[in-house]
């Protein structure tokens, strides 16, 4: 009996009797508009789930707030895409909470095409016979990686997955000890072996493994070694590790398979451009790695993808595993990606592949694009232009960055244009904007890093700039 609820006090009946009902709520000036943007039906059902969230407010104590405005915040995020076109001005250039790499113009109109239309996905157009996704795919990844043949499903974690479920089930992956590791999104190795069916043996130390350790943990029940690349971290010190062709040599003299997790993809040599040498596709597939996994939407610079290239014969034993069809990509990102490709195949993936420009634009271009900004805000707002360092992000090149430019917003100039406007809140409005923009708070100040905003974008970010200080 004392679990029993108590009436409603007089205060809440009053507050109770308050409240709107759903007729006379949707049919406010404010809220009635968005009957057409979400129909009648759905606006009624919205209004009902309000209604009956202010009362569980009133009966436990709490405000509830206008439940008109309430209502009409709900709508406006319901009527407006929450996937928008961001300008991204953090710094970071695949930044995995804006959508990792955008692809290039190319891309985006092949992937656009393919989507609304139909598409010789599975035919082979001169026979009319039925024909496999992905024979253009794997013809470009063999050229350019020098792999026999390449297969694309829908993200690395998936890539890694289905090798392993492959080849591994039921039997002994050798992992160092160093890359049994978590990468972003909660994406373990462990935990993808134990999925996969496979049973992880860790070898060497934290920070030293040899060959000899792998050597000595092969048994007749070991499938393959697993060599995993550090991608969002680093061990520096006391350390050892194997070449990849120290490994391949082990796995095919005792008869296992050598597979490498390389991450991000590159297909590029990134020392030339003022950062750490990533370990490319090419290598890995020169150094004997019988199947490679990386990314499509990291220094790939595609849609999101994942990628495993390698002999011929276990690209195809992959291809028939009954998990292949569970993961596979779809015909948007296979357009994007073969597009992709493309431009590394005609030397123009610099020119471009986005994350690519980003990282190949000099600093006096930067300097230059933040001069414009500046010009362009003189009659509104005092700024500076700062030096300031970028990174790749998305687990690439940790530690690794790059020297940039940034315009700077102080507090002390942000408030001379709008009194008591923080840096916070214009960092919000910004990001609230149309179309937003994400910066980034430093030391307070608001910085905007022009090596991660596409040039094309420029004038947009300055009227977004100019709108949000507008705002009283």
């Amino acid at each position: 009996m004392g679990d029993e609820k108590s009436a409603p006090t007089r205060v809440e009946q009053q507050r109770l009797r308050a409240l709107p009902s759903v007729s006379s709520l949707i049919q406010h000036p404010a809220i009635a508009p968005y009957a057409r943007e979400v129909g009648a039906r759905s606006l009624t059902r919205l209004a009902q789930l309000v209604l009956e969230e202010a009362r569980q407010a009133i009966l436990a104590g709490r405000a509830t707030g206008d439940v008109v405005a309430v209502l009409q915040r709900k709508l406006q995020k319901l009527s407006q895409p929450r996937l928008r076109s961001v300008i991204n001005a953090t710094g970071v250039i695949i930044h995995t909470n804006l959508g990792r790499a955008p692809v290039s113009d190319e891309a985006a109109r092949a992937m656009a095409e393919v989507a609304g239309r139909y598409t010789a996905l599975e035919i082979e157009l001169e026979s009319g016979r039925r024909g496999g996704r992905m024979s253009e795919l794997s013809q470009l990844l063999s050229l350019l990686t020098g792999a026999e043949a390449g297969l694309v499903v829908n993200n690395n974690a998936a890539a890694v997955l289905l090798v392993l479920s492959t080849f591994c089930a039921g039997r002994a992956v050798l992992v160092s000890r160093s890359q049994a590791v978590e990468i972003g999104g909660g994406f373990r190795i462990p935990d993808v072996l134990r999925q996969s069916g496979a049973r992880l043996v860790e070898v060497g130390t934290t920070n030293r493994t040899y060959v000899r350790d792998y050597a000595e943990a092969i048994s007749d029940d070991t499938a393959a070694i697993l060599s995993v690349h550090w991608s969002n971290f680093r061990i520096i010190g006391f350390t050892v590790q194997p070449e990849l062709g120290e490994l391949a040599e082990l796995a095919h003299a005792r008869g296992l398979l050598l597979i490498e997790d390389l991450g991000s993809g590159a297909l590029l040599d990134t020392a030339a451009y003022g950062l750490a040498h990533e370990p490319t596709v090419q290598e890995a597939i020169a150094a004997g790695a019988d199947l490679v996994c990386f990314s499509g939407d990291k220094l790939l610079g595609g849609p999101q993808a994942g990628i495993i290239v390698g002999r011929r014969e276990l690209i195809e034993q992959v291809e028939r595993h009954p998990l292949a069809r569970a993961l596979r990509a779809d015909k948007t990102a296979l357009a994007g990606t073969a597009v992709t490709l493309r431009h590394y195949l005609r030397g123009e993936a610099i020119e471009k592949i986005p994350v690519w420009r980003m990282i190949a634009t000099p600093l006096a271009a930067l300097e230059a694009r933040c001069q414009t900004w500046q010009s362009a805000l003189r009659d509104l707002v005092e700024t500076e232009i700062v030096a300031t360092d970028a990174t790749v992000g998305g687990g690439s090149l940790p530690g690794e960055t790059l020297p940039s430019r940034a315009l700077a917003l102080g507090a002390e100039a942000i408030a001379e244009v709008v009194p008591g406007l923080t840096v916070e809140e214009l960092a919000r409005r910004l990001r609230t904007g149309q179309p937003p923009v994400v910066g980034r708070v430093e030391a307070d100040r608001l910085l905007l890093d022009a090596r991660t905003v596409l040039p094309e974008q420029d004038e947009a970010l300055v009227e977004a700039l100019r709108r949000s200080l507008a705002i009283s």
